[in-house]
């Protein structure tokens, strides 16, 4: 094989493994893409199928004799398609039929036909069994007893140029004319609709807390178990990284007890200080720090510096990436957190909502706004994403270095 063709092959199959994984990627991001876009919609565009990827508007135009712009929509003229102006809907049209010839049918409006013999004595014909009434249509400049087979009921649309010209189809079946249109006033709407605003602010000050609050106990902890000697320091790090088996449901009975205890249930207070010591960021930071060269501490402490000095002017500049994948994986916790929240704080005490509560309730507020829902839901994914995209590359980092010094 020449090298031509070994280039032409392996261009080939990398082009090939690039598609499948470009494709699965779009699969992974379209719900995604599709609740973002669902998010700028009205409701009427959310439910309407087959569902369409972005936001629609139906079409208006203001017409003369009329005082609200008209709605659009596609009819057929001569069988030509154009687009004429709902002016007038919920008219009623029967469909009439002679009783010897009940194929061949006539349509009128129900306003040009009257009862045969009057209303107070309708005249009736019996057909299989039944009686029908008779009422008197005009065919062809003939009065006609008929009976009325159906009924349905169109929509009046006129030419917006020339309005003598009238058209009359179901509304319903009727294609409106739409453009694509965005409407981010829904963000504004939902925040006011169930104070998600404060929602929104108590998430990200709890967030913060949480991860500052692990950042620290994991750093110290973690140093403590990788540099410092005391008795029974190993036994009791295999005790305390055994804690990260035992489930979280078994804890909140318990937890929520001590917190009733303490006085702190339906406060933030409860969904911050419980969680700021964690076992895995203390192993995370602990394996870190074992990789530290002990040369550079020795040195230090020759110099006259501290286990604290050496801690955060040494120690922690070089450790940016363990850091970096402790704050992210704390923070997509800490926002997301559903179960402890819903036990700890009232559903009516909305001051202390945090994003998840507050969806939770506007699930059941908006539940005929589809649109209002994927909005808040998009006002929760995306901060975390950011912080995702932000910290992968210290948290790629990471991992690619604990696998060279392993």
């Amino acid at each position: 094989m020449n090298i031509k063709s070994y280039r032409l092959i392996r261009f080939l199959s990398n082009l090939f493994i690039y598609f499948i994984l470009t494709f699965f990627a779009l699969i992974m991001l379209f719900p995604f893409l599709y609740m973002l876009s669902t998010s700028f919609k009205i409701p009427a565009d959310t439910f309407r199928y087959p569902p369409r990827m972005f936001p629609r508007d139906p079409a208006v135009i203001e017409v003369e004799g009329f005082e609200k712009p008209l709605p659009l929509y596609y009819v057929v003229v001569d069988g030509e398609r154009r687009e004429y102006v709902l002016a007038q809907s919920n008219i009623r049209i029967g469909v009439y039929a002679a009783p010897d010839d009940l194929a061949a049918t006539t349509e009128r409006f129900l306003t040009e036909v009257k009862p045969t013999g009057g209303a107070m004595n309708q005249q009736t014909v019996n057909i299989d069994g039944k009686d029908q009434k008779l009422f008197d249509v005009e065919v062809n400049g003939q009065v006609i007893p008929m009976i009325q087979v159906s009924q349905t009921t169109v929509g009046e649309f006129i030419d917006p140029q020339n309005p003598e010209n009238k058209v009359y189809q179901n509304v319903r079946l009727s294609e409106p004319v739409e453009s694509i249109g965005w409407h981010p006033e829904n963000y504004t709407q939902v925040i006011e609709l169930n104070n998600l605003g404060r929602a929104l602010t108590n998430t990200a000050l709890v967030t913060i807390l949480v991860v500052l609050g692990q950042l620290v106990t994991s750093i110290l902890g973690g140093y403590a178990f990788a540099r410092l000697r005391f008795p029974g320091r190993d036994t009791v790090f295999v005790f305390y990284l055994g804690t990260i088996m035992i489930p979280f449901v078994m804890l909140i009975v318990p937890l929520y007890q001590l917190m009733v205890l303490i006085g702190w249930t339906d406060r933030l207070a409860a969904l911050v200080i419980p969680w700021i010591f964690t076992a895995y960021g203390t192993f995370l930071m602990r394996q870190h720090f074992i990789t530290f060269p002990k040369e550079i501490e020795e040195a230090a402490l020759l110099d006259g510096a501290s286990r604290l000095q050496i801690l955060y002017q040494i120690i922690l500049p070089a450790s940016v990436p363990a850091i970096a994948t402790q704050a992210t994986f704390t923070f997509l916790y800490a926002w997301n957190s559903f179960i402890w929240p819903l036990v700890i704080i009232n559903v009516g005490n909305e001051k202390n909502h945090v994003l998840t509560l507050a969806l939770n309730v506007l699930r059941g507020r908006a539940s005929d706004t589809p649109n209002l829902i994927l909005a808040g839901a998009a006002i929760a994914i995306i901060p975390p994403l950011i912080v995702f995209i932000l910290g992968q590359r210290f948290f790629v980092e990471s991992v690619a270095s604990s696998g060279v010094k392993g």
